[in-house]
């Protein structure tokens, strides 16, 4: 029994075309939605930058949207174990706060969130190739999981190239991108469906959900927006 449950869980690890894209509005969604389906739900962000100083310890807003968002209850240390304070890229804010980025730390982490829940939403720091350290990035570390990946795409001039290439790295790195989401953070974009529909034929993967602009983000009436079903069906599996 013990066997068949492990083979059940599963986890996805959330992408962007680009920082301030809307991973994290996202990945709140989801575990809402698998919440509302009746998992056991946890989010980690095994980096975040730009964290600040509370008496419960380093914080970040991004890191307690996740564990608002699901229904397990889990450590700070466990959802975020690297926070940093600079709100720059990760291996700067690493390399200012005196500390080097594992990645079997972050797998260590990685373990024991999944070993409490059915579904465990993994969110990345940035775009997909963004460094942690000297020698690896957020690839490496999208690669050591080895996860199935959802790509949020920012709707604005450029995302289609921006999408293209993300789903190019991700491929390249021997991952599956199973769905992704388009998230109109532009209200103003031009020709937004024509772009839609470049995005739909030349991705390779289910849309998702598409996300409205929205002036003040909140994920509770995007949870609505995620088809589920994608995610549930045997082929992404």
């Amino acid at each position: 029994m013990l066997f068949i449950k492990s083979i059940m869980k599963k986890a996805y690890f959330i992408t962007g075309t680009d920082t301030g894209v809307g991973k994290t509005l996202v990945a709140c969604a989801l575990l809402q939605a698998f919440v509302k389906q009746g998992d056991k739900a946890v989010g980690m962000k095994p980096v975040a930058a730009g964290c600040m100083e509370t008496p419960a310890g380093l914080c970040c807003e991004d890191v307690e949207s996740l564990r608002a968002a699901g229904n397990v209850v889990a450590s700070r240390e466990l959802v975020n174990p690297y926070a940093l304070i600079s709100p720059v890229a990760p291996h700067i804010a690493a390399e200012r706060a005196g500390v080097e980025v594992s990645l079997e730390q972050i797998d260590r982490s990685f373990r024991q969130l999944r070993e409490m829940a059915d579904v465990t939403v993994v969110e990345g720091v940035g775009g997909f190739v963004v460094p942690l350290n000297a020698r690896q990035d957020t690839a490496d570390m999208a690669e050591m999981l080895g996860l199935p990946v959802i790509l949020v795409v920012g709707m604005r001039l450029g995302c289609i190239n921006h999408a293209l290439l993300t789903a190019q790295a991700i491929r390249h790195k021997g991952l599956r991108l199973v769905a992704w989401v388009a998230n109109r953070i532009d209200p103003d974009m031009s020709a937004f469906d024509e772009n839609l529909h470049a995005l739909e034929t030349r991705l390779a993967a289910p849309l998702l959900g598409i996300i409205p602009y929205q002036a003040e983000v909140s994920s509770a009436p995007e949870s609505g927006l995620m088809d589920l079903n994608i995610l549930n069906s045997s082929k992404v599996k």
